[in-house]
């Protein structure tokens, strides 16, 4: 009997293993083929049916293994040769992970599709690392913005976002780091706290902290590279008032 052509398209969370959710398991144990992309932590592949066949599709260094158009051609093809083909993207397939364009063209040629969220980076690695992207009294609300279009230029929404009092986080804009920060200079904003972190939630992980006028300096100083998120506002700055809470509480229950 001819199988039916499946898409799921799963989100396999920031990194750390275990923010990939249950519903995203159960759709690999299910796959017949599953597309994954280089942001996957390998350790999840172990989830996936046996049976599966496995494709890496994704990027490294800049360097395509597959264009989009190949991929989207793929999942066709495999779909109606092997059934369920689950499309594995790290982070969540609708923010900045073309999942939505991979289902309108499975959907073309009659494909059931679906889609498992999973927890974005711009959500997850700010907060491992005690980072909230709102808080009462420092920011009502959160940007989250591409640093790199489809035209490989920076964002005109940077530039508006530099404008509000709401947190601005950044992805895919380490290339783009000084526009970045010379638009919220522009705004009289030198001083605003800025956090660049590298590889969140895996034992990888670095951080840089500084301001607009210093985190240039801080990236160079601590080798911080793609991928990495930036995230600039008030809000940074709770990370160290935690710490420095914290080495009261040591320091009382040493006293």
């Amino acid at each position: 009997m001819k199988k039916q052509p499946k898409l799921t398209v799963v989100g396999a969370g920031p990194g750390d293993v275990d923010l990939i959710t249950l519903k995203a398991i159960k759709a690999l144990k299910n796959a017949n083929v599953v597309l994954y992309d280089a942001l996957v932590n390998p350790e999840l592949l172990d989830y996936i049916n046996p049976k599966a066949e496995l494709i890496f599709v994704g990027k490294r260094r800049g360097c395509y293994r597959y264009q989009q158009e190949q991929i989207n051609e793929l999942i066709v093809a495999r779909g109606f040769s092997h059934g369920h083909v689950v499309r594995l993207k790290g982070g969540d397939p609708f923010i900045f992970g073309r999942g939505a364009e991979e289902m309108e063209y499975a959907a073309k040629y009659g494909f059931e599709v679906a889609v498992v969220p999973g927890i974005s980076s711009s959500l997850a690695v700010p907060a491992y690392q005690n980072i909230p992207l709102t808080k009462r009294g420092s920011s009502e609300s959160f940007w989250v913005i591409t640093g790199t279009t489809k035209q490989h230029k920076l964002s005109d929404d940077v530039s508006l976002a530099a404008k509000s009092n709401a947190t601005v986080v950044v992805l895919m804009g380490m290339g783009k780091l000084s526009e970045i920060v010379s638009l919220f200079k522009k705004e009289g904003k030198s001083d605003l706290s800025v956090a660049i972190i590298q590889n969140g939630t895996t034992p990888e992980e670095k951080i840089g902290i500084g301001t607009v006028a210093t985190i240039e300096g801080v990236v160079h100083k601590n080798k911080l590279s793609n991928p990495a998120i930036i995230v600039l506002g008030e809000v940074v700055k709770h990370r160290q008032q935690l710490l420095e809470v914290k080495q009261e509480v040591v320091l009382k229950s040493v006293v």
